[in-house]
């Protein structure tokens, strides 16, 4: 397959790939960041649209069940303890798939991403681990099918995900199992280096960097150290206002809602968090079923305060990074308040949801207004009504234009 280096330019683009394919024009129907279609593709992957009223669909998306979740036998060197990595190798290792197209890490940088497309299950374990930066995996989901294989799986972020829907049915597999985790930010490799200067003076050797539901950061290192970092004393404050790119400011699906099974932590309460979206999600999740650990999810404390307060910063911010500093001794406390009396479990996860929510709107309206109207789904809107942010007249699509 011939490779496309130079990517045509896009107003809002994360480089999930399909630029980079043989009909690069395509990126107008299938881009998440122009003018997506949510209901119709949950329609086309999950057999309906996700309930808006008197439901948690409105914050998760369509799902079946959802649990608290771990491997009994964790893997190691995974990100958690490996429900991803574990699920493509039975897929593999069952004859399920015949290819997984995922990602590996870059052989001159662990943290940077680089796509690749598995078909032997001990080949899983380079695909352990976070990555960060952006990756043309719609590319080799394209390569795959040009390779003749017909029954895939695939590992992705929202925006990747929201691609591979909607070039689904042109690509004409005969099975397309889409294994998905939440992405609330993304930013370059580049750019997450100097975060990782912020955070330590030897960031060469960390080794493992994680965002915990328990409010703090995990960072590991290459002599075994571990290290746990508040959010609240994050250096945050010391990067550009640009860290994060618009499309992970202005991104509307933080839960992954088009795949067919989630894999994140958010409500997770310490754990992985497992979303079962549809049949295809339940057959994964059964064929796991003798290496899980599975609970029901938790729910406590209240997520109003602080998606208030989130939500204050980022209007004060007018489209960057927030510009009120705590005082030190302020975050010592809060520090100690938050993973003791703050939201956990669903309830944190739902605050994150609100909160991506909101700092889409806002900085949709601050950058890019004429897009408002595209991009934000119902869905959106009503998490953030409660809050105070009503749509616009101008921001509403008429009758012909809602499919």
């Amino acid at each position: 397959m011939q490779s496309i280096e130079i990517v045509p330019f896009r107003e809002l683009c994360t480089d999930c790939g399909v630029s980079r394919t043989s009909q690069p024009k395509r990126c107008a129907t299938a881009c998440q960041f122009i003018q997506p279609n949510y209901p119709q593709f949950e329609r086309s992957t999950h057999g309906r649209e996700r309930h808006l009223q008197e439901s948690d669909e409105v914050f998760f998306g369509t799902y079946l069940q959802m649990f608290r979740a771990k491997l009994k036998k964790p893997l190691v060197g995974a990100q958690w303890t490996g429900i991803i990595t574990r699920l493509c190798e039975v897929l593999l290792e069952q004859g399920v798939v015949e290819a997984i197209i995922t990602m590996s890490s870059d052989p001159q940088d662990r943290w940077k991403p680089h796509p690749v497309i598995i078909t032997k299950a001990d080949d899983m374990a380079s695909c352990r681990g976070m990555k960060m930066g952006y990756a043309p995996i719609i590319q080799y989901l394209e390569q795959a099918k040009e390779l003749g294989y017909k029954k895939v799986a695939m590992v992705g972020i929202p925006c990747q995900v929201y691609a591979a829907r909607a070039l689904e049915q042109e690509l004409g597999f005969e099975k397309l199992l889409i294994i998905g985790s939440p992405c609330s930010d993304n930013t370059t490799t580049e750019n997450f280096h100097q975060f990782l200067g912020l955070l330590s003076d030897k960031p060469e050797d960390i080794t493992y960097l994680e965002f915990r539901a328990d409010y703090h950061v995990e960072l590991r290192f290459v002599d075994g150290r571990v290290q746990k970092i508040p959010f609240l004393k994050l250096p945050l404050s010391n990067l550009p206002a640009d860290f994060f790119p618009t499309t992970c400011k202005t991104c509307v699906d933080y839960v992954n809602s088009l795949s067919d099974i989630t894999v994140g932590y958010m409500a997770g309460t310490g754990e992985q968090w497992l979303i079962v979206r549809n049949a295809r999600g339940q057959d994964m999740t059964d064929l796991l079923a003798a290496e899980l650990a599975l609970e029901p999810l938790s729910s406590a404390g209240n997520r109003l305060g602080p998606v208030k307060g989130f939500m204050k910063n980022v209007e004060l911010a007018a489209g960057g990074l927030p510009l009120q500093r705590m005082p030190q001794f302020m975050r010592s406390i809060f520090a100690w308040v938050m993973p003791r009396f703050g939201p956990r479990g669903i309830e944190f996860a739902k605050a994150r949801v609100e909160m991506k929510a909101i700092e889409s709107i806002i900085h949709l309206r601050n950058t890019m207004p004429h897009k408002v109207k595209n991009m934000v789904p119902d869905n959106v809107w009503r998490l953030v009504e409660k809050y105070g942010l009503k749509q616009q007249s101008d921001e509403m699509k008429s009758s012909k234009e809602i499919t």
